[in-house]
């Protein structure tokens, strides 16, 4: 059987052979419909690009570095899992490897970054955990190594330019949503569980709640604000709290689901019924969320990856840094309604 070459892709396709390169190459070049039809052809001949030569010809490696975290608690990490196995079947089928490390902190990784680069040299990074002065985005920066986040430049100011691509999910959005179900449910007495202060995610998270609380007219009494550590022992211990208070609530919303789980245990444990006598919602809608039936917040992995990857192309297409980063990108979640609330 004769090779399947970029020649017949384009003769296949009924367009130039640049043009079958800009798809594989520099895909936000070409028009959407175009873009599908030889996407299409690509994937009915079964093209193969030949790498080496490729990699000659644009003097890049095709590999994309991300950091991965362990699971430590049977919830926590599973949900960076997800967003990088879409981004890793997406950067795949876009010609790309993802080559991935673990690291102690951030200057762990940052040391790490200049192995990489100089062992296997790396075209670009993704990060994730993005948090104010994010000493991994400045290393980067500095030596104009191409990159985006999942996640926001926290503690940038309001005002000022976009420092670098970004894509993140709007938890406040999500939060908001998880409570607005909670009072259409008839529930008025609705805490709530998050991290500590300090945690750009978790007080935007907290955010959504606490604004239609305030909106609703609805009392939000001592106690029912807690910051507590991520994990199912905490959650837990901020739950039996909650529920010894002289009024407690009759729903709980949680900044995950390693919280909301927790909280789960608890009002189990005191013969209360999840859903029932007091309903909890998670965030992040994990693979145990769904096993248990715990209502929870469903981020948008499968989105997220491809617009971090539509970056990094727009980033890898040209030689220089470009003046301005790519527009970034912040994506709804999905309230996900099960048995819990």
């Amino acid at each position: 059987m004769a090779r399947v070459t970029l020649e017949s892709v384009a003769r296949h396709a009924s367009v130039s052979m640049q043009t079958v390169s800009n798809v594989i190459n520099a895909p936000h070049r070409v028009r959407p419909e175009t873009l599908a039809r030889v996407q299409a052809a690509i994937k009915e001949l079964n093209y193969r690009p030949n790498q080496a030569s490729r990699t000659l010809r644009t003097r890049r490696s095709r590999l994309i570095g991300a950091r991965i975290e362990p699971l430590r608690d049977g919830v926590n990490g599973a949900v960076l899992a997800h967003f990088l196995q879409s981004l890793t079947a997406r950067t795949q089928e876009a010609g790309y490897r993802i080559v991935v490390f673990t690291a102690h902190d951030d200057d762990h990784e940052c040391s790490l970054y200049e192995q990489l680069l100089d062992d296997h040299d790396l075209d670009a990074f993704v990060l994730h955990a993005t948090h104010a002065g994010d000493s991994r985005t400045e290393w980067l920066t500095k030596r104009r190594v191409p990159f985006v986040t999942f996640g926001r430049p926290w503690g940038a100011e309001p005002e000022a330019p976009e420092p670098h691509g970004w894509v993140d999910v709007d938890g406040a959005q999500g939060t908001l949503a998880a409570t607005r179900h909670l009072i259409e449910s008839g529930h008025q007495r609705i805490a709530f569980i998050g991290w500590p202060e300090g945690s750009e995610v978790g007080e935007d998270r907290r955010s959504g709640w606490s604004a239609l609380m305030a909106v609703s007219g609805l009392d939000t009494p001592d106690g029912y604000d807690m910051g507590v550590p991520d994990g199912l022992d905490t959650g837990r211990k901020a739950a039996a709290a909650m529920l010894d208070l002289p009024t407690p609530p009759t729903a709980i919303v949680c900044a995950s689901d390693s919280l909301a789980l927790g909280a789960w245990t608890e009002i189990t444990a005191r013969g209360l019924r999840p859903g029932v006598d007091v309903a909890v919602v998670g965030f992040d809608d994990s693979p145990t969320a769904g096993v248990v039936g715990l209502s929870s917040v469903a981020q948008p992995y499968d989105e997220a990856a491809a617009a971090c990857l539509g970056m990094l192309q727009e980033l890898l297409a040209t030689p220089k840094p470009p003046a301005v980063p790519p527009t970034p990108v912040l994506l709804p979640p999905r309230l996900v309604i099960r048995a819990s609330g």
